[in-house]
């Protein structure tokens, strides 16, 4: 049975994925093809998998997600801005990606964490690994076009904008992950 800070979490997740899915998707269509529109849209399909792979985790769990109206990309255009080229979408993706996967490392780490939910994380974290490989790998491609310093400098700019979105809106993400993991100690060593 999920707890009540486990089942926002799974549907945060849940939702995140739903929104890049999304997201990738239209950017997908409206490119021409080649090979940034070929990786946009495995990407995109990784994204809606792993949305998939969020439900069915929650139902396995016996819960229902919720309807979250928030995700972490929402917060992103106010603190950033609007990218205005490919390089600038595939740089915040870079810098969103990162955080990603080092928000479901933690979470994977959480002593006592339902297996479920751990196989799932461990799941989506290799098809992280991917995103954030073909995306510096897409940039680096990029360097001649824009040169290295405009793309480092924009990748600076929205880790700057990334640090901001985390303190405000993943404040309640690490509050939650640190509620399981108290939780989950008093199962393991009993009342303190």
């Amino acid at each position: 049975m999920l707890s009540e800070n486990e089942l926002w979490l799974l549907s945060f997740y849940r939702s995140s994925e739903i929104s890049g899915a999304l997201f990738f998707g239209r950017l997908a269509q409206s490119l021409r093809p080649g090979h940034i529109q070929r990786d946009l849209t495995k990407h995109f399909a990784d994204e809606s998998a792993h949305a998939w792979y969020w439900t069915s985790c929650i139902e396995r769990l016996d819960a229902k997600p919720l309807k979250l109206n928030e995700v972490y990309q929402d917060q992103y255009l106010e603190a950033a801005g609007m990218p205005v080229n490919i390089m600038e979408v595939l740089a915040i993706t870079q810098v969103f990606e990162q955080r990603v996967i080092s928000q479901y490392s933690v979470h994977s780490q959480v002593p006592g964490l339902n297996p479920i939910v751990r196989e799932t994380l461990q799941k989506i974290m290799k098809d992280e690994k991917w995103h954030i490989e073909w995306i510096r790998d897409a940039l680096h491609e990029m360097e001649e076009k824009h040169g290295k310093e405009l793309i480092e400098k924009t990748q600076r700019k929205f880790k700057e904008a990334d640090r901001e979105v985390y303190q405000h809106t993943m404040s309640e993400h690490g509050e939650r992950i640190r509620e399981i993991l108290h939780a989950n100690e008093r199962l393991v060593n009993g009342p303190t």
